[in-house]
């Protein structure tokens, strides 16, 4: 089980002093009252035929390039199961209205860690859909799929390279089912962040998930859809739950993008939680099964799924610090206007870029919940199959890197872009390799000593 010891805010400086009330930087942690109901159900009929995403006016969404349709051998599909895991939705209520209103009044926080239950229930409850990653590394990834998982490898390298550097650690299975996760991630974000971002509208997002809906059923309309269609009949990457009850965490994904068309301000960080949950803790929680729990673990599932979500907003809360000038430029603040205001700070302070001691002390608080969140996430990580835990760990302390980088650049985010050198990645890596050798549910004297005399 995680930790359940609050972590505050640490140094601050006269202007934090006199503040009247300090900003609570703290690592949501409760517990659901429940573990989520699971319940075998039979196979819902298959989706409708395949169809791309088009902006009026514009190409297919392709985000990153236009696609070509896939006209080589459909991936397998999952092999049908005497049921489907299905996650039961809530009892019906004949007032909408009070239904809505009943989960708006539940705190973000709380939602997502139903979610993460119900998936580490549905992991442990389902050992007989883990496909063995030897099995699979034995199949023979026919036609054009070898193809389509270069192009997701291309894509990595061009637009994550601190990213890509920690899939190179990986079994080659497992990294080309990373690139296509995160080519499929890519390419929703630029549904709202692309150049086509300007013609999306909300029923253009419905039929994005309306084509994952064929990605899951073996049916992908292109070469890198086909990617991630082999991906999740190769991984059990389908057995997810999401905020409304659906079965994938990409669906969840997609509901973070149609928050970035309405919505450019949140009021507090309850809020920003599960906008980030959305964007990027559902990232984690997609790829737990591709990582694999290694059999020596002796922790719950639900210590994995946590730390994995935990990576997950960590890696987000530190991009929204490194962007701030970049979301300003576009008129967004992904930041908690409420700590804002508390630290006696305005909009006009963000869009003006004033890098002053009271902008220094907001943002030493808001690189603290970063790094408690980075510190969660550190107990999944040791849980892990050997084979992915040095890539976890490379991935957690590079993309921590950032984070004393914008400290080095005098917090000034505005006109800065913090990006740790090449050297110090180099670096990082024969760390990250020793942290990995940490046996799983251990947390023995010796190897933390090996470990500092590292740093």
């Amino acid at each position: 089980m995680m930790s359940t010891t609050t972590t505050s805010s640490a140094a601050g400086s006269p202007v934090c002093a006199r503040r009247r009330q300090r900003v609570f930087v703290d690592v949501p942690r409760r517990r659901a009252t429940s573990l989520a109901r699971v319940e075998y159900a039979k196979m819902a009929p298959p989706p409708p035929p395949p169809c791309s995403v088009r902006a009026a006016g514009s190409n297919p969404i392709g985000c990153l390039e236009v696609a070509e349709p896939w006209s080589g051998a459909a991936p397998p599909a999952l092999p049908p199961l005497p049921g489907h895991l299905h996650v039961a939705a809530p009892a019906a209520e004949d007032d909408d209205d009070a239904l809505a209103a009943a989960a708006a009044a539940m705190p973000s926080e709380q939602r997502v860690h139903d979610v993460v239950l119900k998936q580490a229930a549905l992991a442990a409850a389902a050992p007989e859909m883990r496909r063995p990653a030897q099995l699979a590394e034995r199949e023979r990834v026919a036609g054009g799929l070898n193809a389509a998982f270069d192009r997701c490898g291309e894509v990595c390298k061009e637009y994550a390279k601190t990213f890509y550097l920690a899939t190179q650690l990986m079994t080659p299975e497992r990294r080309r089912a990373i690139w296509a996760i995160y080519v499929w991630c890519r390419r929703t974000d630029e549904l709202v962040d692309g150049p086509n971002a300007s013609h999306m509208s909300a029923l253009a997002l419905d039929r994005w998930e309306s084509r994952l809906d064929d990605i899951f059923a073996g049916r992908p309309y292109d070469m890198l859809d086909a990617a991630l269609s082999h991906t999740v009949a190769t991984f059990p990457v389908d057995i997810q739950a999401s905020t409304t009850n659906t079965m994938k965490s990409q669906e969840d994904m997609i509901e973070g993008m149609r928050l970035d068309l309405t919505k450019s301000r949140y009021r507090s960080f309850d809020e920003l939680y599960l906008y980030c949950y959305y964007v990027a803790g559902t990232v984690g929680l997609m790829t737990v099964p591709v990582m694999g729990i290694s059999p020596d673990s002796r922790a719950n599932t639900e210590t994995v799924y946590k730390g994995a979500l935990a990576l997950g907003l960590a890696n987000q809360l530190t991009n929204i610090l490194r962007d701030v000038g970049e979301d300003a430029r576009r008129g967004r603040i992904y930041l908690p206007m409420d700590e804002l205001e508390m630290a006696g700070l305005s909009e006009d302070d963000i869009f003006d870029g004033r890098v002053t001691d009271r902008w220094r002390c907001f943002m030493r608080d808001q690189i603290t919940r970063a790094r408690a969140f980075f510190r969660q996430a550190e107990e999944g990580a040791s849980e892990l199959n050997q084979e992915s835990r040095w890539p976890v760990w490379a991935s957690l302390l590079l993309y921590r890197q950032i984070l004393d980088e914008i400290e080095a650049n005098d917090y000034n985010n505005f006109t800065k872009r913090a990006y740790v050198p090449k050297a110090k990645k180099i670096v990082a890596l024969p760390k990250a390799y020793y942290r990995s050798l940490m046996l799983p549910s251990s947390r023995g004297e010796i190897a933390y000593l090996f470990f500092f005399q590292m740093n």
